[in-house]
């Protein structure tokens, strides 16, 4: 006679968070859990790529484009399911962090900044370290407490993002390859959204902290060979 397994009891769905988290648009708050899948896809250079934000049944949710003719600008562009531009990614040069804004739509006008994302340390500027990106909502001096925090795990293949300077996490994100892989066009992961969160929300943070990244990785690429020479 064959023994019962005993499975353990069903993981509770998360709570929700106290207030709602609302940034990019309320249409983008569920009050419930959301899983969604990022797929970053090289086009015909290495300098042209699209991200695609799939839900758990491949339904394609939102798109990130970029490509040769962002490139001065440094510009990304987060576009819906009907190709309506939900936000424009703008990296600043010549500061001494990292630093990204985002605007509504797909202006770059200072009257629509929505937030402004940077490293919360110099010292992530030039070395491997674990990442961590402070994110200022554009009524919020840069100089105070962030608004919500991103911290990234040493090997970068996961990160935790939180609500300004607490412990309150309100989305995970997990790699599925090696960060190398984004380069063949293969950079997979998944992300995990509490409910009452602005997923499209999470969504950017995820995009500009993979870019952040990205960015710090061909630099050191570049300095290492360069050392060999």
């Amino acid at each position: 006679m064959m023994t019962a397994v005993r499975h353990p009891p069903p993981t509770p769905p998360p709570e929700p968070v106290a207030e709602p988290v609302v940034v990019i648009s309320q249409n983008y708050v569920a009050p419930y859990m959301i899983d969604l899948n990022v797929k970053r896809k090289m086009l015909s250079s290495l300098m042209e790529s699209t991200i695609s934000v799939n839900d758990i049944n491949g339904d394609q949710w939102f798109e990130v484009i970029r490509g040769q003719m962002w490139k001065i600008h440094e510009r990304r562009l987060l576009l819906d399911v009907a190709d309506n531009p939900l936000l424009t990614f703008q990296h600043k040069l010549l500061t001494t962090r990292r630093r990204w804004v985002a605007y509504r739509g797909d202006s770059i006008d200072p009257k629509d900044v929505l937030f402004t994302v940077r490293q919360s340390s110099l010292i992530q500027v030039t070395a491997s370290s674990r990442t961590k990106l402070a994110v200022f909502m554009a009524g919020n001096m840069e100089d105070g407490v962030c608004d919500f925090y991103v911290k990234a795990s040493d090997s970068e293949t996961s990160c935790d993002i939180f609500i300004g300077e607490t412990k309150t996490m309100i989305a995970q994100m997990h790699r599925s390859q090696s960060f190398f892989s984004g380069y063949l066009g293969k950079d997979n992961f998944t992300m995990s959204i509490r409910p009452n969160v602005d997923y499209a929300f999470i969504v950017s943070l995820v995009v500009i902290l993979e870019e952040i990244n990205a960015e710090r990785k061909f630099q050191e690429l570049v300095m290492k060979s360069v050392m060999l020479k």
